[in-house]
């Protein structure tokens, strides 16, 4: 088939649940559109969402807050913090550890590529991460 054959638009509206745990708008991806080496998709996040900790495998990821503002935890324990507001761009190299959580009050935006056709790709799922992570935001908030 040739390239121009596979040129394609995704309509908004179509979403699918990832590993990580949070509802994606779907983009152009491997499963939309037939991408082999990018991907590019919508995942909003309400006040309080949490992804879970996970890295990709051999995968960057480059990720643009839309709107709104979100922490995002990282390190091979999660210790480091930082906070991605409207208009920033976060990157992250392959195999780092990470899990954004929606700390604000309000809805939270971003548009992530990965360098993968896929943004399921490559994802190593770290439990004993998320169990450390909801352990530090009980002692931050309080709760």
């Amino acid at each position: 088939m040739a390239a121009t054959e596979r040129f394609a638009v995704v309509k908004p509206g179509q979403t699918y649940l990832g590993k990580q745990g949070v509802v994606y708008g779907a983009g152009a991806s491997k499963e939309t559109v037939g991408a082999e080496k990018v991907c590019m998709n919508v995942m909003p996040m309400p006040p309080g969402a949490r992804a879970r900790a996970h890295y990709h495998d051999k995968i960057e990821t480059i990720a643009y807050m839309l709107e709104g503002e979100c922490a995002v935890y990282y390190g091979d324990a999660l210790e480091h913090r930082v906070l991605v507001r409207t208009g920033e761009q976060a990157y992250c190299p392959a195999d780092v550890p990470h899990a954004p959580v929606n700390e604000s009050g309000a809805r939270c935006t971003w548009i992530v590529v990965h360098s993968s056709g896929s943004d399921q790709d490559g994802i190593v799922l770290l439990p004993e991460l998320d169990a450390k992570l909801a352990a530090r935001l009980r002692v931050k908030t309080g709760a």
